[in-house]
């Protein structure tokens, strides 16, 4: 079902005038019946008075008062929601790459399933969105500026290194660098739209603070989306002290990502499973990719008054010989 809103809906008191002329017509008829019915000698009447067509001499009537209405309609500006592509927008990904993401809880292991649907991602959002990549372990990196080249985006992905600790904090200060640095139009005088999609299964041991890192993102008005991937079984082997190989559970702090993502503005998502993370990507793009604006639909009420008075009008010759 089509949802419709209207832009000018002050517009709608003609419709008074229209239930005006409605009730005229009405009165009319009522008095027409009255004066045949003082009319006395009835088979007289009928004798010399043309056939009437009945109940059809109200259809032009009918029609004329609905094309009306079409055309206040019309008026009032009615529009309706459509999905536009956002093709301004930058999109920064920055993807989690500490040890904790070679835990095999999610198949084949965290890193490959989030570089998969990285991908997907990639696919989706329109190809004149500019996409960056970023990754954070111990430190961050730019690994690709905002660039509508998906390939070179996908080649730095598949080329993701694991390395220890995390710094989530400064992978967000990176994002925000990067976004610095996207291609502008001449004509561009307004900001453009960036948004941070940030994928993490841990929480920061190293760096500037999560909540730093939040504050200059809502300072510039770019949302982070946060997406916290893997479960609480996640578990990975590291070397102790005496280099013998431990196993050391890695799980998910969730809390942390939300916080970010509701700090600044952004959304924040769970997924514990690969087809889990692509629909998650799936829904991102969605709302990264397309922008719901109203679209003016005032030409299907015009073009629906207009078929109403051709259609009053070719009745009321058929049957009256005349126009209404």
């Amino acid at each position: 079902m089509i949802a419709i809103s209207y832009l000018a809906p002050s517009r709608f008191w003609l419709l008074i005038v229209v239930v005006a002329l409605a009730a005229g017509y009405v009165t009319l008829q009522l008095r027409r019946r009255n004066y045949a019915v003082r009319f006395t000698n009835l088979d007289l009447l009928q004798s010399v008075a043309p056939r009437s067509p009945g109940w059809r001499r109200h259809l032009p009537a009918i029609a004329m008062l609905l094309a009306l209405v079409g055309l206040v309609m019309a008026l009032a500006r009615p529009a309706r929601e459509e999905r536009v592509p956002r093709e301004r927008a930058t999109v920064i990904l920055a993807i989690d790459t500490s040890l904790s993401m070679k835990a095999e809880d999610v198949a084949p292991n965290r890193i490959d399933a989030a570089k998969t649907a990285a991908k997907v991602f990639l696919d989706i959002i329109p190809p004149k969105i500019n996409v960056g990549l970023v990754s954070f372990n111990g430190s961050a990196s730019v690994n690709v500026g905002p660039t509508i080249d998906r390939d070179a985006v996908k080649i730095a992905i598949d080329n993701l290194e694991l390395a220890e600790k995390t710094a989530i904090g400064e992978g967000i200060f990176a994002s925000l660098q990067a976004i610095k640095s996207a291609p502008k139009a001449k004509d561009d005088k307004e900001a453009v739209p960036a948004r941070i999609v940030l994928m993490s299964d841990g929480e920061t041991t190293v760096g500037r603070p999560d909540s730093i890192a939040s504050h200059e993102a809502r300072r510039q008005k770019v949302p982070v989306t946060t997406i916290a991937f893997g479960t609480d079984d996640g578990v990975i082997e590291v070397p102790n002290e005496i280099g013998e190989m431990v196993v050391t559970p890695v799980r998910v702090n969730r809390m942390a990502l939300e916080r970010i993502a509701d700090d600044t503005g952004g959304k924040s998502f769970t997924a514990a499973t690969q087809n889990e993370l692509k629909q998650v990507y799936t829904d991102i793009g969605s709302s990264v990719g397309y922008v719901l604006e109203f679209r003016e639909v005032g030409l299907w009420f015009v073009g629906l008054g207009v078929l109403l008075l051709f259609a009053s009008s070719t009745m009321s010759l058929l049957w009256f010989s005349r126009l209404p």
